[in-house]
């Protein structure tokens, strides 16, 4: 009888099988390509929509002045900026922080440049979503935007997030999901023809942005990944689908 080693387990990278090992190293490769032009890039693939989406999130989040966010694979910074402005940064007067963590540290660099030029002094964390470097019970929140689908062990960081949430917080996962089927023509001629040649134009990349559309197709639908919180620990886990399903909103509590 054979047993299954390190090696031999795969999972998929797109549309591509690779060894689970390998994955994070090709994750890593696409968004070290992609850092530099990534938040122009998020522009003209939705029209500006990610901005709307994000702010969506924030309100939804339920955060206040003094709370503590966490923001994993918060690369560009644009969410870690909008709730600073809603908990206050950290102070004798006020305990409010936010964390913006990566994984890859050419997307850190970037979001953490961004906020400094902003004036804000956010703590950037470069760590695994698999094995968080934070104590049990920490935050009030924890958010991941278009960062979960990139994950080997999805079910392993979920249950991260949920340890590092004290009880009572809220996990909030951005991400695409599966649009509403009579547009799901047009969204696949978008994203496999159009959205390649954006990349190459723009970032000079058109492999990257490939995967990128190949990455959406495998992530779990919106019942898939709500029934994955409730296996990691959440409750009253719901979703929003937004513009049609292109994104979903999840949202889980920690009892």
């Amino acid at each position: 009888m054979q047993h299954n080693t390190e090696q031999d387990k795969t999972t998929h990278f797109g549309f591509e099988t690779v060894a689970e090992q390998d994955k994070q190293k090709k994750v890593g490769e696409v968004f070290h390509s992609v850092a530099q032009k990534y938040n122009i890039m998020n522009d003209v693939m939705s029209a500006g929509l990610h901005r709307l989406w994000k702010r969506f999130a924030v309100d939804v989040s339920g955060v206040g002045q003094g709370d503590k966010v966490l923001d994993i694979a918060g690369g560009s910074g644009d969410l870690s900026r909008l709730f600073a402005r809603k908990v206050g940064t950290q102070s004798a007067h006020n305990p409010g922080q936010v964390i913006l963590t990566d994984i890859n540290a050419s997307m850190l660099g970037v979001g953490r440049d961004r906020l400094i030029d902003d004036g804000l002094n956010i703590p950037a964390a470069q760590c695994n979503a698999e094995t968080l470097p934070f104590a049990d019970e920490t935050f009030d929140c924890v958010i991941v935007a278009f960062g979960l689908r990139n994950m080997t062990h999805k079910d392993a960081a979920l249950r991260e997030m949920q340890r590092v949430l004290k009880p009572g917080g809220r996990l909030l996962v951005l991400e695409f999901s599966k649009v509403w089927q009579p547009l799901e023509k047009l969204y696949d001629a978008y994203s496999f023809k159009l959205l390649p040649k954006l990349g190459k134009w723009i970032a000079n990349d058109e492999p990257s942005y490939r995967y990128l559309a190949e990455s959406i197709r495998m992530h779990p639908d919106q019942e898939t990944l709500k029934q994955m919180m409730y296996e990691a620990g959440f409750a009253k886990v719901d979703y929003y689908n937004l513009t049609a399903g292109v994104v979903a909103l999840h949202k889980g509590v920690k009892i």
